[in-house]
């Protein structure tokens, strides 16, 4: 070629513009694609399969091995004059044809049409083909999807299989997980096929769920009881008193050494109905530090129908506390020591002194003692690991449990019918056994002394004093509880049963599941609810 503008230097050129020349006319319509990659496929398989195995571009048109794609319109010459070295490529393929320089096995065709080859890599054509190949041919993936193809797959006619896990659901069918429980399979529906993970079968109400426990309860026994299950209404309060208002419910607990606590005090059916406060207080303290520590667990319960009876309750478990907090170290040692009777005699006047001191109170602020007073029981725990003297004190009513091996044990001190009532008052219908100047008498007349206006008037019997000191084992749970939930307990054996399945287990449960445990409510019994249960580990 020359330079731009200048005229070809030799004729010999004049080959390339007659083949590449867009004047010239074309031969016809053909029955196989004409383009030139398949004018070259043409050319070189009809070069290698000419007879005697000679290599050249001049093969005659019809020979045997050639293509005849002439259609006698003679164009053998072009033929002839396109390149047949294997490597070479033509000068104006387009960009994105595939290689004209790799060569692929030919496939056996009828006479009438050239065969195609599949190429290597997935073929872009500039433009497709004028019209179709009548014989086998491998069909190119092609680069975008058909415009008619949907989005989404359809729905199989039969039920589709199961999802795996790494790839979404198909919309068809909704997840296993999603279905409701107690949702049977589909009838019909065939085993998953091998390698596939099996359906998981949807849960029936008669599969419990994993880790199952006994769920809590709002009532026990034969019917619901009459009041509602939650507060209703509020104490009245007054603007200058706020201080002596008492929260419907109190929740604590704690862990030391081989034990753990749980105590809580709420306020009874009857009182949340009629808006009057919790007659019951309790008092958790810890006195010292370290293995030196003592716990003292303090309940009380008010007088019934008395107006301030809640806060005689709350000052009977401050005047205990104050007492045994002062004498938390000496108790220590006669714990460790397992002194059972010196315990008993100090607890003992540890107790009056606080019940007299609540008296004392009453009369100061102008009530009635026999009014202002409530019932106390205290339980003391040392924290010493080594230790598991447990110690139960006080005065009134109310219940001690054990719960060892899934059974109620009931270890509420009793008393005897003397102890209750005291021994007689000297003056008042008993001799006396000497008098002041030391002389004793030896004859009884049965006249009954007067009172003498100089000794103190007759107190009414008193409540005996209460006194318990046992050793715990591993796994044992002591209940500690006042009235309100000691009646329901020797009174209803499903209340009992419901507990003894909720709290036989070696671990304590939570606060929350303390507190709904121990209000479980049994009709017939109303009143407040105050317990300690201490676990052993």
């Amino acid at each position: 070629m020359s330079q731009q503008g200048g005229r070809p230097a030799r004729r010999d050129d004049d080959w390339w513009r007659q083949l590449y020349d867009d004047s010239t006319e074309d031969t016809g319509p053909s029955a196989a694609p004409d383009s030139l990659d398949d004018r070259f496929a043409s050319a070189r398989n009809t070069v290698a399969g000419r007879p005697g195995g000679q290599s050249g571009s001049g093969a005659e048109p019809g020979a045997e091995g050639g293509d005849g794609d002439d259609d006698g319109g003679g164009t053998g010459t072009r033929r002839r004059q396109e390149p047949s070295v294997p490597g070479q490529r033509a000068p104006h393929a387009p960009p994105g044809g595939p290689p004209a320089d790799r060569p692929a096995p030919a496939a056996p065709a009828p006479p009438a049409e050239p065969p195609e080859t599949a190429p290597v890599t997935p073929p872009v054509p500039a433009e497709p083909p004028r019209t179709a190949p009548a014989g086998p041919r491998v069909p190119a993936p092609p680069s975008q999807p058909p415009a008619a193809a949907p989005a989404t797959p359809p729905a199989p006619a039969g039920p589709p299989p199961a999802p795996v896990l790494a790839s979404p659901a198909p919309l068809a069918e909704p997840p296993v997980a999603s279905a409701p429980p107690g949702t049977p399979a589909p009838p019909g529906e065939p085993p998953a096929p091998p390698g596939e993970p099996p359906r998981a079968a949807p849960r029936t109400p008669a599969q419990p769920p994993d880790s199952a426990a006994p769920a809590s309860v709002d009532y026990v026994g034969s019917g619901p009881p009459t009041y509602d299950p939650e507060p209703t209404a509020l104490p009245t309060a007054e603007p200058d008193e706020l201080g002596e208002l008492v929260p419907d419910t109190v929740l604590d607990g704690a862990r030391y050494g081989a034990c753990t606590l749980r105590a809580v005090s709420l306020r009874g059916d009857s009182a949340r109905y009629r808006g009057e406060p919790r007659r019951d207080a309790l008092l958790t303290a810890r006195f010292g530090s370290g293995e030196q520590a003592l716990l003292l667990v303090a309940m009380a319960t008010g007088a019934r129908a008395t107006p301030g009876a809640h806060l005689a309750a709350a000052e009977a478990c401050r005047w205990i506390g104050r007492a045994v907090g002062r004498s938390h170290q000496r108790l220590v040692e006669d714990l460790r020591a397992a002194r059972r009777g010196d315990l008993k005699s100090g607890l003992h006047r540890l107790t009056d002194r606080s019940l007299g001191r609540l008296r004392a109170s009453a009369a100061e602020q102008g009530a009635d003692p026999e009014e202002y007073t409530a019932t106390l029981r205290c339980l003391l725990l040392p924290a010493d690991p080594d230790c598991r003297t447990r110690v139960f004190f006080g005065v009134g009513e109310g219940g001690l449990f054990r719960l060892r091996d899934g059974e109620w044990q009931d270890i509420e001190p009793r008393v005897s019918p003397a102890e209750t009532t005291g021994a007689p008052v000297v003056g008042f219908g008993s001799p006396p056994a000497e008098t002041p100047e030391g002389d004793r008498l030896t004859l009884d007349f049965g006249i009954p002394t007067p009172p003498s206006p100089y000794e103190p008037a007759p107190q009414p019997p008193r409540e005996p004093f209460r006194f318990r000191a046992s050793v715990a084992r591993p796994g044992d749970a002591l209940v500690m509880c006042t009235e309100g939930l000691a009646g329901p307990l020797r009174g209803e054996a499903a209340l009992c049963a419901y507990l003894a399945r909720r709290w036989s287990g070696r671990a304590a449960p939570g606060l929350a599941a303390f507190l709904a445990d121990a209000q479980v409510r049994v009709k017939g019994y109303a009143d407040d609810r105050t317990a300690a249960a201490v676990w052993e580990a």
